[in-house]
């Protein structure tokens, strides 16, 4: 809202330094901060009116070490983060672009799944919470969502290289920085992705099963439907199970927005995407100013969140996330990257896949379960092996920024 009012001043007004509203860096900045201000200051407020509604944690029990300590611990905190991204998106962000207006409606979407099963469970006094296939549907339709606007939309673009241009296209002439070579491109509809660690670095979903001699855009479209809703619904559990200690799930996820927002800027940015070979995707630069927003929300929740917790984020907080790392990634179309990027989600879903799997399978054989880890999901096997959560969190967070580390160097390593 603040770009439209700024710009206007600008132009007919001319009041000094409200240029500075054109600037993408600028705008971001301003948005880490509102957010941070909203996430600190009202973020007390917040926990404060939940601690009198007594809306707090019912904590199973475990057997861990400070366990029965976080029970009555305020939850549904999600609420402050999903308020410091959405006040400074609609303050600073261009609300006509459709890569924002597909990130405000994932963070919303997702938030209310969250916000429902904290319902059931804090207000219903019903532990399981929302039935796991409503989850599954409301994953899978925002998945489908997401896929049918990019596949459709006529916004959503990138630039690629054409044959043989024709004076009806809009095309511009490049300069390929490595080789000096000119050649002709334009912006078209594409299901083509950036695929780390290959020389060739594009990857187009339409050849995924046109070795079987399926083609055409129905066939496309389904292959690439798959993949959004796969990856929606995996990153979203990856962040909800990871969401079990004090400010595991919060700090990691800032980590990979900041990594998100550096992605954003390349990918949006003509000059940065031609020189390190990567597609350039028109408009995508102002989703930087709502991984600006992500990172401040995730940044001063931690503020409460860290140990000891005096909020839990609860499934507002943590499917929310989720959604927007998955949203997000797909939309710069650095999909294949999440699972360096969201390393630890994926270790934390893997680890209880692996549990649950091998308890069934020597139940079935043995007549008794066995497990691989002391408990699942992983950071309760280290809790179970005497460390601090403290420890876990922290060196958690250090894999987590090797991993970051090793997804920006996926851009000029292949």
């Amino acid at each position: 809202m603040l770009y439209y009012l700024f710009t206007w001043l600008q132009e007919h007004v001319h009041i000094p330094g409200a240029g500075l509203f054109q600037y993408i860096s600028f705008r971001t900045a301003m948005a880490v901060i509102v957010s941070l201000i909203i996430t600190t200051v009202y973020g007390g407020r917040l926990i404060r009116a939940l601690h009198n509604r007594q809306v707090g944690e019912t904590v199973r029990d475990l057997g861990l070490e400070g366990e029965k300590q976080k029970a009555g611990t305020p939850t549904m905190g999600g609420l402050i983060i999903i308020a410091g991204i959405l006040v400074p998106t609609l303050l600073f962000a261009k609300l006509d672009n459709i890569y924002i207006l597909i990130m405000i409606v994932t963070t919303i979407w997702m938030g209310s799944i969250g916000f429902l099963d904290d319902y059931i469970k804090v207000f219903k006094k019903n532990k399981e919470g929302l039935a796991g296939r409503f989850k599954v549907i409301g994953q899978v339709g925002l998945g489908t969502l997401i896929a049918i606007v990019m596949y459709f939309h006529p916004d959503i673009v990138s630039r690629q290289e054409v044959k043989n241009p024709t004076s009806t296209r809009a095309v511009q002439i490049m300069t390929d920085t490595q080789t000096g070579e000119r050649y002709y491109a334009e912006n078209v509809k594409s299901t083509k992705t950036n695929i780390p660690f290959y020389k060739n670095n594009e990857f187009d979903y339409a050849r995924v099963l046109s070795t079987f001699g399926l083609n055409g855009n129905l066939v496309t479209f389904i292959v690439f439907l798959v993949v959004v809703v796969f990856i929606v619904t995996a990153v979203s559990n990856g962040a909800n199970i990871t969401d079990g200690i004090d400010g595991l799930a919060t700090g990691t996820s800032a980590i990979i927005g900041i990594t998100l927002a550096i992605l954003a800027y390349v990918s949006g940015n003509v000059i940065f995407s031609d020189y390190l070979n990567i597609m350039y995707i028109p408009n995508s630069g102002e989703l930087v100013i709502f991984a600006g927003a992500f990172v401040g929300a995730c940044t001063g929740f931690l503020w409460y969140n860290a140990f000891p917790a005096q909020v839990f984020m609860g499934d507002t907080g943590s499917l929310a996330i989720g959604g927007i790392i998955a949203a997000f990634a797909i939309l710069i179309r650095k999909e294949l990257l999440i699972p360096v990027l969201c390393g630890v989600f994926l270790l934390e879903n893997v680890s209880v896949i692996m549990q649950v799997s091998y308890f069934k399978y020597t139940k079935k054989k043995y007549g008794e379960g066995r497990r691989i880890f002391l408990m699942s999901p992983l950071h309760h096997h280290y809790q179970k092996k005497g460390y601090h959560e403290s420890k876990i969190v922290m060196r958690f967070f250090i894999v987590s920024i090797i991993l970051a580390i090793i997804t920006i160097v996926t851009l000029k390593t292949r």
